[in-house]
């Protein structure tokens, strides 16, 4: 919206509410600034009438659009009039227990580095000035607990954007063993974050398949498609199982590897077994599923696997591929 619109709208809402009396169009046209520049104080203009009813049915449709509610009377000279009755543009009481605020308070400070930022904190306020509880503060009600999910991909709003209007997205996306990007047709489902990074969920026309994305390998510019998803929203999206998949977390065996000292703290965090082999390396012993080799090439000459060896091939495997790109 221009900014001279939105300042002409916000005007004639004021004059509307802090009216104790319907005010006539002759009586608003003279009282907004806006229509006195537009169109002069009085109908002396040629054809000014004609451009000002229509301009004031306009904005008064804008106005009914964004939620304010106008009536249009009769006044004691028996002119139409309108007024915004207070009560009637009022939200009713907003009551919030201790719980309730925490809640609110730390999912604004969830999004303090993305561009949602600036809104969060907004909206926190206008809580805090319609009822919220002074004695709670959001940010300390659960003491030490102060979620921060970083959101540093470029890809990340658009594809927000594009979860939130149920729109279709393409771009390029480079998989962990491969050396170049391939171009993607995604339906997006939904975005979550697991361990530090954001992933999506969504319907891969390609592949007419079900796939999630890690966003820190999609390259270049999402691009939006138009038209309507061709595939069904299913009601609960597995994004966290997912990608816990690929990390060996739904493991049944166990896989034997040397990690370097000092390094590989998540694949620390798995193990079930740690023994110090000297000049700076340790042995592991960590869970074994679907898709540990990607997650194991993603530490370079940092980790060595020893047991077993399809394990151990298909990580060479996958540092080939890259090395070659």
């Amino acid at each position: 919206m221009a900014i001279a619109k939105a300042e002409r709208l916000m005007n004639l809402a004021l004059c509307l509410l802090g009216t104790r009396r319907p005010l006539s169009k002759r009586e608003l046209r003279q009282s907004i600034e806006a229509y006195v520049e537009a169109f002069g104080p009085d109908r002396s203009a040629a054809g000014s009438d004609d451009s000002f009813n229509r301009m004031f049915e306009r904005d008064k449709d804008d106005l009914r659009e964004l939620g304010l509610v106008i009536e249009t009377v009769e006044n004691l000279d028996g002119d139409v009039g309108y007024l915004a009755r207070r009560d009637s543009n009022r939200l009713p009481p907003i009551t919030l227990d201790a719980e309730e605020a925490a809640a609110l308070g730390l999912a604004a400070k969830v999004w303090q580095q993305a561009r949602l930022a600036g809104a969060a904190s907004g909206a926190l306020q206008k809580l805090r000035a319609a009822g919220l509880p002074e004695d709670v503060d959001p940010y300390e009600a659960h003491g030490a607990l102060e979620p921060r999910i970083p959101v540093h991909e470029a890809a990340f709003e658009p594809l927000m954007l594009a979860c939130r209007d149920r729109r279709a997205v393409a771009f390029e996306y480079r998989k962990a063993n491969a050396a170049h990007p391939e171009p993607r047709t995604v339906e997006p489902w939904a975005l979550e974050c697991w361990r530090g990074h954001w992933y999506l969920a969504g319907w891969d026309r390609g592949r007419g398949a079900e796939r999630v994305f890690r966003l820190s390998r999609i390259t270049g510019r999402v691009r939006t498609r138009s038209g309507t998803f061709t595939a069904e929203v299913p009601d609960v999206v597995t994004v966290r199982e997912t990608v816990a998949s690929w990390a060996g977390e739904t493991a049944d065996r166990s896989a034997l590897i040397r990690l370097r000292t000092g390094s590989g703290y998540p694949l620390r965090a798995k193990a079930t077994a740690v023994r110090e082999l000297g000049d700076g390396w340790d042995e592991l012993e960590i869970p074994y599923g679907h898709g540990l080799d990607a997650w194991l090439v993603e530490f370079g000459p940092d980790v060595v696997v020893l047991d077993p060896a399809e394990l151990r091939a298909d990580v060479v495997d996958r540092l080939r591929a890259v090395a070659k790109g």
